[in-house]
């Protein structure tokens, strides 16, 4: 009985072994580099222990082969090719988009799988349609007043709690004025106390910090969930995506309101009965939209414009800290914009100031939030360049922060300097050596919004108060490896002081 146990228990762990390994070969059959995985977590042990970000995780793999256009490597069990060549790159998200446009990430369309993030091709392609045109100038201006109130009131508060204590944790700090923003600008929630704030803060944080294995899950299994119509994200923040629609569609019977905020645009389209769109090749797709598709864009847009655009405001902050020249240079710019503009800040003070920009765009050139970026073929692509064919249903990674770390792109990239978006250096560059936005059809839809959401609240607090370091403040900071996105581990502590009270 010994042995004949024994003998079980060595061809169970051999059938075990030999499952979680059983793809390890494939990048070597096709004499595609990359290093060498770890049974079941393949080239992802740190994220999988939660020791670092996956992100970190990914750009880590793109450093270690400096000179190959591709890199092989494996997300738990399954293999997918890493891009490192940017003329490859270009082929991926912009001249090839036909045969990468799905992100590879889908689950059951009745958890809220029906977003623009994580929709297939066809639903993507459909919803993209009529939901690009809600992200216009003129659309954003419209609701530009929304934004401007909540500013105001987050600088007043600002100001306020600045008479007890001028040091914050400011990433938690900008995470308020986010949701109450995107809650205004959305759909029209405004939240009256903070005890509603914090609580629908902790529930929408929850998916940004969730420390389950279900994207590892995924990793293995991409085409499970979506086969049996399941879902990550949890039922307590389903419901109340879907509950917070309904209640809208109630409350507005099922019509604009006037307010010219993203719901009233989107009953536009309800009212138009059903999307069409005939840019998925030869296919004419359509999709009702239903409360199930209005809450799905709901839980994007508060994932997105509430958590990417406060933890871009908070690096944006924590360098102007340490960087004093480049906040005088920017407060400068600031006064005397809208100095020029009367004493007001609008939509086109905004627009005007151009270092503002620069400085935005170089904070999300050194923390681009989401990392990393992916792709699926939906047939089989020959890589440009290389005799590699890739199968169908292959995934393909970018790492955003590899390239922008990348000295043959931008030369000391640990160093903060927006001059390396003055109009002659960016000529000189690759077009896709910059996408925290990600590039081509399927980049973020709502990357207007987000610019504008976080330069406005920059320029409210630079108008008003300066930023410095506290004792406090960690100059090496690491990123978090539990959230979903890139972020400050522990948070960032700075000292806010009023602009009147400086020497």
């Amino acid at each position: 009985m010994v042995i004949f146990f024994v003998s079980v228990l060595i061809v169970l762990i051999s059938t075990i072994y030999y499952y979680f390994t059983r793809t390890f070969n494939y990048w070597k059959n096709r004499n595609v580099p990359g290093p060498e995985p770890i049974v079941l977590v393949g080239n992802l042990k740190d994220s999988v222990l939660r020791k670092k970000n996956l992100g970190v995780v990914i750009q880590e793999l793109y450093d270690m082969f400096p000179e190959e256009k591709v890199v092989g490597i494996y997300r738990m069990t399954s293999p997918c090719l890493l891009i490192r060549d940017l003329d490859i790159l270009k082929h991926v998200l912009i001249k090839d988009f036909e045969a990468f446009t799905d992100r590879g990430m889908e689950f059951g369309k009745d958890g809220l799988g029906q977003n623009l993030f994580t929709a297939d091709g066809e639903t993507w392609a459909a919803l993209r349609n009529r939901f690009t045109p809600i992200f216009t100038s003129g659309k954003l201006k419209n609701m530009f007043y929304l934004m401007h109130e909540g500013a105001d009131t987050f600088v007043d508060y600002i100001g306020t709690e600045c008479q007890k204590n001028q040091e914050f944790e400011v990433h938690s700090l900008l995470q308020t004025y986010t949701l109450s923003t995107i809650s205004a600008c959305a759909f029209g929630v405004n939240y009256d106390s903070l005890g509603d704030k914090l609580k629908a803060l902790e529930l929408v944080d929850q998916i940004v910090t969730d420390t389950s294995y279900g994207k590892e899950f995924l990793m293995m299994y991409p085409t499970l969930l979506k086969k049996l119509n399941l879902s990550l994200i949890p039922k307590p923040i389903q419901n109340f995506f879907k509950s917070l629609v309904t209640n809208i569609i109630i409350q507005r019977n099922g019509k604009p309101s006037g307010r010219r905020d993203f719901m009233d645009l989107i009953l536009e389209l309800r009212n138009m009965g059903e999307i069409n769109s005939s840019k998925y090749g030869n296919k004419t797709i359509t999709l009702e939209i239903t409360e199930e598709v209005i809450a799905a864009q709901a839980f994007v847009f508060y994932i997105a414009g509430y958590e990417t655009s406060a933890t871009t405001m908070a690096y944006m902050l924590y360098q102007l800290a340490l960087n004093p020249d480049i906040q005088k240079k920017l407060t400068a710019e600031i006064d005397e914009v809208i100095q020029a503009h009367n004493g007001e800040v609008t939509y086109d003070t905004i627009k005007d100031m151009k270092f503002l920009s620069k400085v935005f765009d170089e904070t999300l050139r050194m923390y681009s939030i989401v990392e990393p970026l992916q792709r699926k073929t939906t047939r089989e692509y020959k890589v440009p360049g290389t005799d590699l064919v890739l199968e169908k249903d292959t995934i393909v990674i970018i790492s955003p922060r590899g390239i922008h770390y990348d000295k043959k792109h931008y030369p000391k990239p640990e160093i903060f300097n927006p001059d390396r978006f003055d109009a002659e250096e960016v000529a000189k560059r690759h077009p896709c050596a910059y996408l925290p936005f990600g590039l081509g059809p399927r980049n973020c839809i709502g990357m207007r919004f987000g610019k504008l959401q976080s330069q406005l609240c920059i320029v409210k607090i630079l108008s008003k108060f300066s930023v410095e370091p506290s004792k406090n403040t960690d100059r090496n900071l690491k990123v978090a490896p539990c959230r979903a996105i890139i972020g400050p581990e522990g948070g960032i502590r700075l000292n806010i002081i009023p602009r009147k009270l400086k020497a």
